[in-house]
């Protein structure tokens, strides 16, 4: 599972770049992990990417959980 916390969240879009799969750019101009990965198990063929853009993310606002 992954979200962005959005306190931390400087809006770089760092996270969209490389995984727009999972991630996006909301209409209010902040991002976030789109609704269908909101609180699901990220697919497979996705976690590394998932992983490479919480290490690009220069706010540290990416969490990854089990």
């Amino acid at each position: 599972k992954v979200k962005i916390d959005q306190e931390k969240c400087v809006v770089c879009a760092s996270c969209v770049a490389v995984c727009p799969e999972v991630f996006e750019m909301k209409d209010d101009g902040s991002v976030d992990v789109k609704d269908e990965y909101k609180g699901n198990d990220v697919p497979k063929e996705l976690e590394e990417k998932v992983k490479e853009a919480k290490d690009m993310c220069p706010a540290e606002a990416i969490v990854i959980t089990e």
